[in-house]
């Protein structure tokens, strides 16, 4: 039995390729809004850029995120928000941003340790800290400084330190902003080399862990230059060696932990980056545009300045070069946290 047909509508056949050039068309149709909404990249960004911190306000990132932030959003013609996604050593932040939109408008400030030692110690990361996220660019090389306090322990020197440690196996306490954080790695990596009996002793950042220093809950920590800066200056830590394998402009007179003629500690050289990085799937336009946007940032002679006053050393890298010091890294500190024994459920 035929279909009925209305009274007045004439019947159109069309032909395949008719249809095919159809379906074509109100493709196109559906997907224009979409394109008009998103822009291209050579329209990005065209709203705020957010940087999503892995570490709490007054942490050695986010000073550097501060520098960086208002000049940034200039050059980028939209500002930079700065949101706060603290704990587990940065992987919050982490897993947040890997489930982001991959738009370019959502990135985060990383760390030598949450995009290596991390993937090292903790077993069970819900995303992969190379697979997951692209590259965009470096920020700077951060040394870190054995702080010590001298009512707490009083030696001037690292040797006098390590004689100290080891005349008093488990007696000393070591503070780090953070399990698997630069300042905890930094400090087992020279206790491993040294055979150095200590307990780590983890703070939620910065700010707390050297407030534990200075009220002597803890004798020692492997913090940033930038953020033991004031008290060293004001007279209320010891600053005994870098951990870079050269000496930092901004304490020239604290030797390097290399240099030091320690057995073991020749080559020394337990330094970390900030950086940052978006989801993956992001444009290679837009990872190149921020790039670019930050390299000229960090080369304005005032940003540069303040930056390398706080004892850091500019990197500047193409997202493909930092992509491969992404990985070296993550090689070396699997390398340390297998040697060290250390593991982080």
């Amino acid at each position: 039995m035929g279909h009925p047909r209305r009274s007045g509508v004439p019947a159109v056949i069309l032909t395949s390729s008719a249809r095919r050039i159809l379906a074509t068309a109100a493709a196109a149709f559906c997907l224009a809004p979409l394109a008009q909404a998103q822009g291209s990249a050579a329209d990005w960004p065209q709203q705020p850029v957010t940087f999503i911190m892995t570490f709490p306000a007054g942490s050695g990132v986010d000073v550097v995120a501060r520098t960086i932030q208002e000049p940034l959003g200039r050059v980028l013609g939209q500002p930079i928000v700065v949101d706060y996604k603290v704990g587990a050593a940065g992987n919050v932040a982490l897993e947040y941003v890997s489930r982001a939109k991959p738009d370019g408008y959502t990135l985060v400030f990383g760390t030598a340790a949450t995009h290596g030692s991390n993937a090292a110690l903790y077993k069970k990361l819900p995303f992969d800290v190379e697979a997951d996220f692209v590259p965009v660019t470096p920020i700077l090389d951060v040394s870190n400084v054995l702080t010590i306090n001298p009512d707490v322990m009083n030696v001037r020197t690292l040797k006098e330190f390590v004689d100290l440690v080891r005349a008093n196996p488990g007696k000393y306490n070591y503070a780090s902003t953070g399990n698997g954080t630069g300042t905890h790695m930094a400090f087992a990596e020279l206790n491993s080399r040294l055979g150095l009996n200590m307990v780590h002793v983890p703070y939620k950042g910065g700010p707390e862990a050297m407030q534990a220093i200075l009220k002597g809950e803890t004798c020692c920590i492997m913090n940033q230059v930038q953020t033991v800066l004031t008290q060293y200056k004001a007279g209320k830590v010891r600053l005994l060696g870098v951990t870079t394998a050269k000496r930092v402009a901004a304490v020239q007179e604290v030797p390097a932990i290399g240099e030091s003629g320690i057995p073991g500690t020749q080559g020394f050289d337990s330094s970390t980056w900030f950086a940052l990085f978006a989801p993956k799937g992001t444009d290679a336009a837009v990872v190149a545009k921020m790039n670019a946007a930050v390299r000229q940032v960090l080369q304005m002679p005032e940003v540069r300045t303040k930056l390398e006053q706080a004892g850091n050393t500019i990197r500047l890298e193409t997202p493909e070069q930092f992509r491969a010091t992404v990985r070296a890294n993550r090689q070396k500190w699997a390398e340390v946290v297998k040697a060290a024994n250390i593991s982080i459920e």
